[in-house]
């Protein structure tokens, strides 16, 4: 299920191996990328403060608040909604300035707190019992925008007594936050040697639960691209195309939780808009449209005309190949691109680019069904990005196959042909 406003939306009829939303809170999903990270062996350098960087033609000085600038080919500013990385490079941050705060944490109590969400005029509020049985999960609506500052135990007290009545007896709070509904996002992803992702490229409302997996798709969509370049595969021109795929993309999602962020109050109105929308919803278009832009299943970049899979996720098909059964999404754990061919075996021929593009001869008997758009026709072969969205399908020939190749992994390097021996010199001599 996942959700528009107070109306849930069914996708276990999406043509997705897991056709469900999963509820993770943050730290959890902090934790299990970090194990990643960590068995990758990617050094980590902790409790160092950014100020600042300086880029010239062939790498960055990040500059720190302490010690001497640490060199890098590429910078990445992932350092969230207030990134220095973003300001010191210029980019400007366009979009909307907050309407409304919210006061979120996990703290102690000691009364017994009311279960589940709550609307009224001024926004939205809830309560929840953790897991561990005794701490608390909390969200408030403030009935004035919050200053830009941490809160503090007393703001949260304070707010919660003007909406329940009683600050419920919170006492020692794990952690308080604040966010707000600010609408922003960065004019562009790429200064230079310098890209931006995660919230340093956009900030929003968190309703609908957006945030984290816009910022993962920035990071699988940036990370191979980036791979390729610092490996010389791939000429810097392949990183404007993070920019021409991701902030569509993001600009889509964040006009969707504004819509949400709207619904999150009530009076007369806004309750009639809900009721109208939760009706239009109860119709499968408009419920797969918003559900598969919710789930973030329908992301799509443009990569021009074609079949409908060009520039979408592939589908997770269960394949048969001459070494067995294969799930397509296997095939990508190693973050390569893949040739996949389900026509004649051996009738596609990418030696220049087999280093880089893993080949895999295969058949599929199944449907082809894709999430929001539905059944498609069948390809004959298709060229998967290591980020899972098909940069070429094949109508069984191999027409534009190599441009797509050269494009998005680099020129053709053709196989070494042996220079021609010269001719063994021989002697010539005459019999007695």
């Amino acid at each position: 299920m996942v959700g528009f406003g107070s109306t849930m939306l069914d996708i276990s009829d999406f043509p997705t191996r897991y056709p469900h939303s999963l509820g993770l809170r943050q730290n959890h999903i902090e934790r299990i990328l970090l194990g990643w990270v960590e068995e990758l062996a990617v050094p980590i350098h902790r409790g160092l403060e950014v100020t600042g960087f300086a880029q010239d033609d062939t790498g960055v000085d990040i500059h720190l608040a302490e010690g001497e600038p640490l060199r890098t080919r590429y910078l990445v500013g992932a350092d969230g909604g207030r990134s220095v990385i973003r300001r010191a490079a210029g980019i400007e941050f366009v979009g909307w300035d907050a309407t409304r705060s919210n006061l979120i944490a996990e703290v102690e109590v000691t009364e017994e707190t009311p279960e589940g969400i709550r609307l009224d005029p001024t926004g939205i509020h809830a309560m929840r019992l953790m897991e561990d049985g005794r701490t608390v999960g909390v969200v408030v609506t403030e009935q004035q925008l919050g200053p830009a500052t941490e809160p503090t135990q007393a703001d949260l007290g304070e707010a919660l007594t003007v909406v329940y009545g009683t600050d419920f007896g919170i006492h020692h709070p794990t952690w308080i936050s604040r966010f707000t509904d600010a609408t922003r996002q960065a004019a562009a992803y790429r200064s230079g040697r310098v890209l931006l992702a995660g919230d340093a490229a956009h900030i929003h409302s968190p309703a609908g639960g957006q945030g984290i997996g816009l910022g993962v798709h920035d990071a699988v969509n940036l990370g191979w691209k980036l791979a390729q370049v610092v490996k010389g595969i791939s000429p810097h021109g392949l990183l404007d195309t993070y920019h021409c795929e991701r902030h569509p993309a993001a600009a889509r999602a964040l006009k969707h939780t504004m819509a949400q962020s709207f619904l999150q109050r009530s009076d007369v109105r806004i309750d009639a808009v809900r009721d109208t929308i939760a009706d239009m919803l109860s119709f499968d278009g408009p419920r797969k449209l918003v559900a598969g832009l919710a789930s973030g299943l329908d992301v799509g970049y443009d990569l021009g005309e074609g079949h409908p899979l060009l520039g979408r996720r592939m589908p997770d098909l269960d394949l048969i190949t001459p070494d067995g059964p294969l799930r397509i999404f296997t095939l990508l754990h190693e973050a390569r691109p893949v040739l996949l061919n389900l026509g004649k075996p051996g009738s596609i021929d990418i030696t220049p680019w087999a280093d880089r593009v893993q080949h895999i001869d295969a058949d599929y008997r199944g449907t082809w069904d894709l999430p929001v758009l539905g059944a498609v026709t069948g390809p004959a072969a298709v060229l998967i990005r290591p980020d899972g969205h098909v940069a070429w399908v094949g109508d069984g020939t191999q027409t534009g196959l190599r441009e797509a190749l050269t494009t998005w992994f680099g020129p053709p390097v053709e196989p070494r042909r042996e220079s021609a021996r010269p001719p063994r010199e021989t002697s010539m001599g005459a019999g007695r």
